[in-house]
């Protein structure tokens, strides 16, 4: 039986005498030839619940996976999951794992505040923290920090790749736009993003609204956007926030152009094509057609029984660029990992047209961005495919530097 099957508490009681004779060594090197054990925190209840819940059966793949394939260089991964519900159960937790389960890096989180806790608690121990949905450019600037680097886009990437699109199809220049905003810094930074996208290229703004992040109703504001007539309808906000908006925005029978700077497929499928509309952005999804990708569908569609959304990409993507850089620094060190993902000559295959890679001064894991544009229910092929993907942004003449230009959230010095 492999350890991985092993309950957790029964492995440390039975390492105990190990454990005890090496204390003076950090914890992380006396398991160098045992187990890998990692750590996932995300929210698996409240509004970013049902995107939580892909990423845990993400990880869950990418761990059998690698597992069945022989482990890293023959050593077995384990997962510990946990619900990170808000900021300071996030805080929390993040230590309980490291102090007591000994992990060797965390990976997850969505809630930017929460992936703040979970990535100063990593700091001070030294340890990893790979975020996967968290999208602050915060965090990629003022808050940054050394040993936390991140696979899902920041918002200003989401704008920048997205805004693009719209350009192309003349939703811009001359055009004005109703913004709904969710109040807390994800929404903040894709506001800021959209106002000085508007700004540089021509556009004006119609309106906007802060919304509470436990807004369920939005028939006040579909009453202010019918008296507005914008030219597009942007919506900066997240989780089920954006399927209770879509299905009140077809049952107020509005016709303005939609559309969003920050997006996840699951509130698509949530909305169903009778209510799904507007062009959004989107890190990766189903629909992308190459080698790569098709097999993790393919593999994620057997497992679940449906295929897998952005969210489940990115957090299945953290546990192999991780595998990948346990095998080629041939360890666990926190720094030499970090410096292998600083290093320029590191690729990761992003499943994608392009090999992806670390940005040394922020983290962010450049890579490329689709566009994804709802289907007329009648056409949708089924409950899965109610939209059509756009080509990789940016285009491929255009480097993946230009998705971070103008990031705002100050400058990452990495001080702290």
């Amino acid at each position: 039986m492999s350890l991985s099957g092993i309950d957790r508490r029964r492995f440390l009681l039975t390492s105990g005498a190990l454990a005890a004779g090496a204390l003076g060594a950090p914890s992380i090197l006396r398991a160098q030839d045992g187990l890998i054990v990692l750590g996932h925190l995300t929210p698996r209840t409240g509004f970013l619940g049902p995107l939580g819940e892909y990423a845990v059966m993400a990880v869950d793949l990418a761990v059998e996976e690698i597992n069945a394939a022989g482990g890293i260089d023959g050593r077995q991964l384990q997962i510990l999951k946990e619900d990170s519900v808000n900021p300071q159960t996030a805080s929390t937790k993040a230590e309980r794992m490291i102090e007591r389960d000994n992990v060797m890096a965390i990976v997850g989180e969505i809630s930017s505040a929460s992936a703040l806790t979970i990535a100063q608690t990593a700091e001070r121990a030294k340890r990893l923290f790979i975020n996967t949905g968290a999208n602050s450019d915060t965090l990629r600037g003022s808050d940054c920090k050394r040993h936390m680097f991140h696979v899902e886009t920041q918002n200003v990437m989401y704008v920048n790749a997205e805004g693009q699109h719209l350009l192309q199809n003349g939703l811009v220049e001359g055009k004005r736009w109703y913004l709904l905003t969710a109040d807390y810094a994800f929404g903040h930074d894709l506001s800021k993003g959209a106002h000085a996208f508007l700004g540089r290229h021509g556009g004006e703004l119609a309106g906007e609204d802060l919304i509470p992040t436990d807004a369920t109703d939005f028939s006040s504001f579909m009453l202010k956007i019918r008296d507005a007539k914008p030219d597009l309808v942007a919506l900066n906000l997240a989780g089920t926030q954006i399927t209770s908006f879509l299905k009140q925005y077809g049952e107020f029978g509005l016709e303005f152009p939609l559309g969003g700077f920050g997006f996840d497929t699951a509130s698509a499928w949530a909305a169903g094509a009778e209510n799904f509309r507007g062009t959004w952005p989107c890190v990766w999804n189903h629909q992308i057609q190459t080698e790569k990708s098709q097999a993790f569908v393919k593999a994620f569609t057997a497992k679940y029984g449906k295929p897998p959304e952005n969210q489940a990409w990115g957090d299945y993507m953290a546990i192999q660029i991780l595998a990948q850089a346990i095998r080629d620094t041939k360890g666990t060190d926190p720094a030499a990992i970090i410096d292998y993902f600083e290093d320029p000559a590191t690729k990761f295959d992003m499943m994608k047209t392009r090999d992806g890679y670390f940005h040394p001064e922020s983290h962010q894991l450049l890579q490329e961005i689709y566009a994804i544009t709802a289907l007329p229910s009648g056409e949708a092929a089924n409950q899965w495919d109610i939209f059509t993907t756009s080509g990789p942004l940016p285009q491929p003449d255009q480097p993946l530097e230009t998705l971070i230009a103008d990031a705002v959230g100050g400058t990452c010095s990495f001080s702290s």
